[in-house]
Parts: C-alpha cells; structure tokens; sequence
C-alpha cells in the first residue's frame, strides 16, 4: 500500500470544511516524510495550511480517513 502526502487548506478558518489537494505517492515511508517536511518548511507560519502523510489501499480511502471527523480524547483529571 503506498502513502500519500496531501496539502490540507481549511476555506472558512474554522476547519469544518477541508480541501485536500493530493501532492505525491510514496511507496517508502521516509521519501514521503521527507517530502512533507520539505513543504512544512516552504510554508509560512501561522497559516492554515498542512501537510499530512496517510497510508492508505487507495486514493479514495485516503481522503475518507482525512475527512473523517474524529471526536477528541477525553483527558482524565491526573492527565492534566
């Protein structure tokens, strides 16, 4: 299964919409990790945009994992 680096850019600012824009396919872990820090580091601070790596069957279930919404972890009171 080959990994995916896709740029994510949040249009309203609040992050319920995403756009994902797919930048590359990797077949090894590191050259995409590689790849993602390069971008990270050509982007300027405090913006919007990031750049996430998922390994994934597919295209497809790549951009259904990132879509989906994930529900925050609960801290308990001694994890604070």
């Amino acid at each position: 299964m080959p990994y995916y680096l896709y740029k994510i850019c949040s249009s309203d600012g609040i992050g319920l919409v995403k756009n994902l824009e797919l930048k590359d396919e990797f077949q090894k872990f590191k050259d995409a990790k590689r790849k993602a820090r390069a971008f990270r580091a050509e982007s300027e601070p405090n913006t919007a945009i990031k750049y996430r790596v998922i390994f994934a069957e597919s295209q497809l279930s790549a951009e259904e994992q990132l879509l989906e919404k994930r529900a925050k972890p609960v801290l308990m009171e001694y994890e604070r």
